[in-house]
Parts: structure tokens; C-alpha cells; sequence
């Protein structure tokens, strides 16, 4: 095998650890009717147990990403996958919502090892900035597709089996994955030189970081049950911004040897690439985890029959991603950025207008253009965030993007599912509570017609928020790629 084709081949293998990752982040989204069925889950364990992944990765990310960077690449990559398959057996096996979201959290803990060491893989594969780019756009196909393919395959298993199923399928997956990661993907050591090597993990702000987020997303989750006005909801908003406060001053004490190095999130690469992979994953995790409910919910399709549904988000989130390093070596990021998030916006203005009657047609015209937008979006803003890290930081530059990718989409959940169920409540009063799966209301014209009112809120709450992405974009300047002439120095 030639140089190039064995590159590719290790590329090849990391996309599909990357698609593993994508499709158990929404795996879940359609067995809520049978979940509901077997554990008589609350709404918010609900959203705990379809949120948790998301949030745990998104909390410990920053400190696997520092671990990568120390242990090896190759090393931190299979240890995820081994974390992965164990907690996924754990899962299958829980015979109450408790546990169940504990082998959730796991599964987020061996993915928050694994990830960041994707990237960082990629980035030592590809120097040179074009193949990097198409290797990149390759990995953004790759975990959105996994996304969108996770409530199909999901529905099938439900159908098939039992929501069970979806946690035994990662299992052999799992077990291929790490086999061909043996084989095929070159074993690296510690990417940190000189002082850095020997540096211990800041195990302070890790605790502090992953608090933070932890508080911060359990309010959002609880805001509907206890009241947004509520003391405990209050004191959590306030709690987390003080742990969050403290973790970035604790990471200016600590200066060069600081967990996540402040300096790095100043570069303008770094900074606005994760600023629109955060609001895009706030808008898009969100909204499919309120559509596979719409679908089932309104329309009245079979789990199965909801994610198959969801193919064409994923089919033009595949082909936005692979147009976009043509577009990005054209006409630098903030072109391609502003067109994806334009889209994106107007997809959710289209779904924004839904009506009761409205049928499947009207949600295929969202998800083809959310799609497209979305793939140009995930593509540019991870090259743009990783073409600015130097090459001693890839697996943290790996765990920024990771980050912000993450805690938008369980902050996109746990805001647009606490929306829904808010305005289902307040339509029904007392035929539903904030305690109810909303997938699960009675199935009458009320009912249905709440459900809608709801899916519309939270669309034009998603539509927002990129339109405000948009706004701001558009009088950036283009950053320089960095692998043309030399990295960018956070000191």
C-alpha cells in the first residue's frame, strides 16, 4: 500500500469511530415511546437519558483532550472505544432510568477519550492543508451522518427487538472498530515536547470545568419541571456561572500550564470556528431530538418509520461537508459560513410555519436545506478551528472543537426540549404536566395541535439563534490558513 492510500485507510478507520460517536448521540431519539413503555421515565430522565452522552462529553472533553496530548494519540483512541462497548453492555442490561442514564454518562466518558484524538489523528496524517481539509470534510460527513443514521437504525432495532438493541448493536461495532484501529492506524507518543511532557493533568480545572457544565445544563433540564423563576433553578444558573468563573481564572493562574491554555481560544481561527460549531449544534441537536417526536407523535409513524424519515438531513449534511474545501480554498471561511448558516436559518423559518395539517413534505423542504447548511457549517468551522492549533496542542485544539460541538447540542436538547414540553404543559393544563413524555400525550386534536405549537416555538428559537451566528459572521475577516505559511503561537 502506498503512503497515501495507507493515510487514508487510517483516516478511513478514525471516520468510522467518529460515526459511532454520531449515531449513539441520537440512537435514543426514537425509542422514547418504548422506553417509556418499559422504565416509566419522567420527561426529564427522559431528556437526561438522551442528553447525558452529549453533556458528559462535552464536560470531560477538555481534559481528555490535554490526555491525548500526553499518552499518545492511538493509545487514547482505543481506550475510548474500550470504554464505549463496556458501558454500552452496562446499558442494555439497566432495569431503571437511574442506571441507564449512569451507562449514558459512561458511554460520554469513553467518547470524550476518543474524540479528541480523531482530529488530532487527522491533523498528523495531513500537514499540508489541502488533503487536511478534505481528510476534515470527511470526518464532519462522517459524524453527521452517524447523527442522522442513529434514529433510523434505532427505529429498526425498536421495532425489531427493544430499545435495548441500541445499545447492544455498539458492541461488535466497537469490537471491528478496535481491530482495524490496531491495524491500520499508526501508533504515536506524547505531542507535547520539553516541559510540557512530564506536566500533570490539571485535575483542579477539570473538576471545575466539568462542574460547571454539568450544573449548568441539570438547570436548563429542571427549569420546566421546577419553575424558571424557581429558587432551585435560580441558584443553579448562579451556581454554574460561578464554577465556570472560577475555572477561567484558575486557568489564568495557571498560565502556560493551564489545562486549556486562554491564549488559544483568542486565536481568531479557533474562536470562530467554535463559536458557530456551538450555536449550529445548539440548533440542529435540538431540533432532531424534537422532530423524531413530531414524527411519531403527530404524524404517527413507527419508530422505524420516523428515523428513515430523517435520511435526507443526513444525505445533505453529507454533501455540504464534501463541498466545502473547494469553497473554503476559493473563498476562505467566512463565505462558506455565512451561506451555511444562512441556510440554516431559513430552514428553520420554513419549519417555524408548521401547521397541524401539514404533512411530511413540508418537514423533507427543512431538512434538505437545514442539511446542506449544516454540512458547510460543520466542515469549515472544524478546519478553521483546527488549522489554527499548533501541533503540540492538536489533541486540546481536537477537544475545543469537541467542546463546543457538544455542549451546544445538550444545551440544544435540554433548551429546546424544555421549550416543548412548556408550551405542550401550557396548552393542556392538566392533561399533561412538565412530567409527561411529550411523545406519549393523548392522541387527540388538541393534543397534536399543542405539539405543533411547540415544535414551532422551538424552531423559530433555533432560527434565532443562527440568525444572530449569521449577523455576526459576516464582518469577519478571513483568517489566513495557517498551514500555508506557519501555525499560529498562543503565547
Amino acid at each position: 500500500m502506498t503512503r497515501d492510500g495507507a493515510r487514508w485507510t487510517a483516516a478511513v478507520v478514525v471516520c468510522l469511530g467518529v460515526f459511532l460517536l454520531g449515531m449513539d448521540l441520537t440512537v435514543l431519539n426514537v425509542a422514547v415511546p418504548d422506553l417509556d413503555r418499559d422504565l416509566k421515565p419522567s420527561m426529564a430522565q427522559i431528556q437526561w437519558i438522551v442528553d447525558a452522552y452529549a453533556l458528559v462529553l462535552g464536560g470531560i472533553v477538555l481534559t481528555a483532550g490535554a490526555l491525548t496530548d500526553r499518552i499518545g494519540r492511538r493509545r487514547a483512541f482505543t481506550l475510548g472505544l474500550v470504554v464505549c462497548g463496556t458501558t454500552s453492555a452496562l446499558g442494555a442490561l439497566a432495569e431503571e432510568p437511574g442506571r441507564l442514564i449512569a451507562a449514558r454518562c459512561g458511554m460520554g466518558a469513553g467518547a470524550a477519550l476518543l474524540m479528541p484524538a480523531t482530529l488530532s489523528i487527522i491533523s498528523n496524517l495531513f500537514t499540508d492543508p489541502a488533503p487536511r481539509r478534505r481528510a476534515i470534510a470527511l470526518w464532519a460527513a462522517a459524524l453527521g451522518l452517524g447523527g442522522m443514521t442513529g434514529p433510523v437504525l434505532g427505529g429498526a432495532l425498536v421495532e425489531t427487538f427493544s430499545w435495548r438493541a441500541g445499545f447492544w448493536v455498539n458492541v461488535p461495532l466497537v469490537a471491528v472498530t478496535l481491530i482495524l484501529t490496531l491495524l491500520a492506524v499508526p501508533k504515536t507518543g506524547s505531542s507535547r515536547t520539553g516541559g510540557h511532557s512530564e506536566e500533570r493533568v490539571d485535575l483542579l480545572g477539570a473538576l471545575l470545568s466539568a462542574c460547571g457544565l454539568l450544573t449548568l445544563v441539570w438547570t436548563v433540564i429542571e427549569s420546566p419541571v421546577k419553575g424558571w423563576t424557581s429558587p432551585p433553578v435560580l441558584t443553579g444558573f448562579t451556581l454554574a456561572a460561578a464554577l465556570l468563573t472560577v475555572f477561567v481564572a484558575h486557568q489564568r493562574r495557571r498560565a502556560e500550564h493551564a489545562m486549556l491554555p486562554l491564549p488559544l481560544l483568542r486565536l481568531p481561527g479557533v474562536m470562530r470556528g467554535a463559536t458557530s460549531l456551538t450555536l449550529l449544534s445548539f440548533a440542529m441537536y435540538g431540533a432532531l431530538f424534537v422532530i423524531t417526536l413530531y414524527l411519531q407523535g403527530v404524524l404517527g409513524y413507527t419508530p422505524w418509520e420516523a428515523g428513515v424519515r430523517t435520511l435526507p438531513l443526513a444525505v445533505a449534511l453529507a454533501a455540504g461537508s464534501l463541498a466545502a474545501p473547494p469553497l473554503l480554498a476559493r473563498h476562505g471561511e467566512r463565505t462558506p459560513l455565512t451561506a451555511g448558516l444562512a441556510l440554516v436559518t431559513a430552514a428553520f423559518a420554513i419549519l417555524g410555519h408548521t401547521q397541524a395539517t401539514s404533512g411530511y413534505g413540508h418537514l423533507l423542504l427543512f431538512e434538505v436545506i437545514a442539511g446542506l447548511g449544516a454540512g458547510l457549517v460543520a466542515a469549515v468551522g472544524t478546519d478553521t478551528v483546527m488549522g489554527a492549533i499548533p501541533p503540540s496542542h492538536a489533541g486540546l485544539g481536537s477537544a475545543v472543537n469537541d467542546a463546543t460541538r457538544q455542549v451546544g447540542a445538550s444545551l440544544g436538547v435540554a433548551v429546546q426540549g424544555s421549550v416543548l414540553s412548556t408550551v405542550v404543559t401550557d396548552r393542556l393544563g392538566t392533561v399533561a404536566s412538565a412530567t409527561t413524555p411529550t411523545a406519549v400525550l393523548p392522541p387527540f386534536p388538541a393534543a397534536r395541535q399543542a405539539f405543533v405549537d411547540g415544535l414551532t416555538t422551538t424552531a423559530l428559537t433555533a432560527g434565532a439563534i443562527t440568525l444572530a451566528a449569521v449577523l455576526a459572521v459576516i464582518p469577519w475577516r478571513n483568517v489566513i490558513p495557517l498551514a500555508t505559511t506557519s501555525r499560529e503561537s498562543p503565547e
